[in-house]
């Protein structure tokens, strides 16, 4: 029996048109529609689940004309909101590759010898040591989140009891800590984990948003005092709201002293380390018992890559193994020689994650660093970073805009500011504003609240940038600024 539908399900070379799109897109030519034309294209997409097929040049023609053009320009030169944006050429192609030709991790093929090995390039990049073992994930979320796992593996252990088989026992309280600027995934981690979110103690930050050593010392000791013992102390190597980073070096000094697990949470500014002005300030990571960092933010690997570097390998594989199955371990051979792909599993890679399908997440970071090596992720991350110096030097020099937080990675945090306006009025001004950028579409900021204060809040990841986006950036921010001052005059009055 033939499967005539089936005849073009491989057929690659159907995909000419929308790479063609696909280019189109990645120039970002004119105004960014997609919302304002978003009842059009939810009309032409929102049909009834089809009886019948349409044919592959149906959805190549809808792709095209519909869902490409009104997809998310998070790679405009201009975006730099939050800590996101989309993939460059290398880590397209190697996705796409990797879609055909490695979709699956496992068995012995290209792509899952790259998995091992792009993990190796990661770690001589940052200077981590030979014998730590590291894991692809989705992202941030899951990196902390197996990081953490391995954390609770290793703490009760030291109490004698085998989490991963017997589960946390019930006499003993257990408490995270890390500072109160923290990513929320981390309290989501304890809350999967079974931790408690309420159970991850914020400690407090100094005037430079950095985890405060001494209040840390003194709560884990009143903890202590209340029967809790510390599970994880968790170091933010550049916190999403400002870029601060913990100090690493004096966290790792108190995790030995506690006889507690040392996190470094990475997910964001991990890379900075490879800038030499700051690259002290990252003391102590490499002693550290585990890592989460995140291609896809700064090195603009695809959406969906992440990384868990845990120090000790065993440890990862007795929190994650997956118990033998037949249809899985039963069907590997023992031969000597593998003569098919299928033979052996290559790099073992499910027993020390969450996933056991998976697909190759390794060929994205190892393009991206085979394109441009380490001198080239080391340019970027300066650029990035002077760029953010830029603004905020274009900051001072303003009578109109306020910095609020100090500059240390690629994040600058300002606002528009005036006299005669007090801080509420002055967050919904730059509210404003900032939906005015957005809305005019060449810049793209996200924002954030500091001590009160709604924050501009530019983050450049995005290899697109330009120094010119910086400029204008500060330019439209106090003409945007000095426009809206009028709409106040009511309030003004009063």
């Amino acid at each position: 029996m033939s499967y005539p539908d089936d005849a073009a399900f491989g057929d690659l070379s159907a995909l000419k048109s929308l790479l063609e799109e696909l280019d189109r897109f990645n120039q970002f030519d004119g105004p960014d529609q997609a919302g304002r034309r978003q009842a059009a294209w939810k009309e032409q997409l929102g049909i009834p689940l089809p009886a019948t097929g349409a044919g592959l040049g149906t959805v190549l023609d809808e792709l095209n004309e519909w869902i490409v053009p009104n997809g998310l320009r998070n790679g405009h030169p201009g975006f730099s909101g939050w800590v996101t944006t989309s993939p460059t050429t290398s880590g397209t192609a190697a996705v796409l590759a990797s879609t055909v030709a490695g979709s699956q991790r496992v068995w012995v093929h290209a792509f899952n010898y790259l998995e091992h090995l792009s993990l190796e390039w990661l770690k001589q990049l940052f200077g981590f040591p030979d014998q730590w073992h590291g894991t692809y994930t989705t992202g941030g979320s899951s990196a902390n989140l197996i990081a953490l796992g391995a954390a609770r593996q290793w703490a009760v252990e030291q109490q004698g009891v085998d989490p991963s088989m017997t589960g946390l026992p019930q006499d003993l309280k257990w408490r995270i800590y890390a500072s109160s600027e923290v990513h929320h995934v981390v309290n989501r981690a304890a809350a999967v984990l079974g931790i408690g979110r309420r159970n991850v103690i914020g400690v407090p930050v100094n005037s430079v948003g950095e985890l405060d050593p001494a209040a840390l010392r003194a709560r884990i000791q009143a903890d202590r005092n209340e029967g809790f013992l510390p599970m994880a102390i968790v170091a933010t190597a550049g916190t999403v709201n400002t870029g601060a980073i913990d100090p690493i070096r004096e966290l790792r000094t108190i995790a030995t002293e506690e006889n507690t697990w040392l996190h470094v949470d990475g997910a964001y500014g991990m890379f900075g380390i490879l800038d030499d002005r700051i690259r002290d300030r990252y003391d102590g990571v490499a002693e550290a018992d585990s890592v989460a960092l995140d291609p896809h933010k700064w090195l603009a690997a695809p959406v969906g890559n992440g990384v868990a570097m845990v120090r000790d390998r065993g440890l990862l594989g007795r929190t994650f193994t997956l118990e033998p199955a037949a249809y899985l371990e039963g069907s590997i051979g023992e031969q000597s020689e593998v003569e098919s792909p299928f033979d052996a599993f290559g790099e073992i890679l499910h027993e020390y994650n969450l996933d056991q399908s998976a697909p190759s997440r390794g060929v994205q970071v190892w393009a991206i660093l085979r394109e441009i090596g380490r001198d080239g992720i080391t340019r970027r991350i300066k650029r990035h970073n002077d760029f953010a110096r830029h603004l905020s030097q274009l900051v001072e020099q303003s009578g109109h805009l306020e910095q609020l937080a100090p500059v240390v990675l690629s994040i600058c945090c300002f606002r528009f500011t005036h006299p005669d306006l007090n801080d509420g009025q002055l967050n919904e001004l730059n509210r404003q504003l900032v939906a005015r950028l957005r809305a005019e579409g060449d810049l793209v900021p996200s924002t954030t609240v500091l001590n009160g204060k709604l924050a501009i809040r530019p983050c450049y990841i995005n290899p697109r940038v330009r120094q010119s986006d910086v400029e204008l950036l500060a330019r439209r921010s106090e003409e945007i600024g000095a426009e809206l001052v009028s709409s106040f005059r009511d309030s003004l009055a009063d």
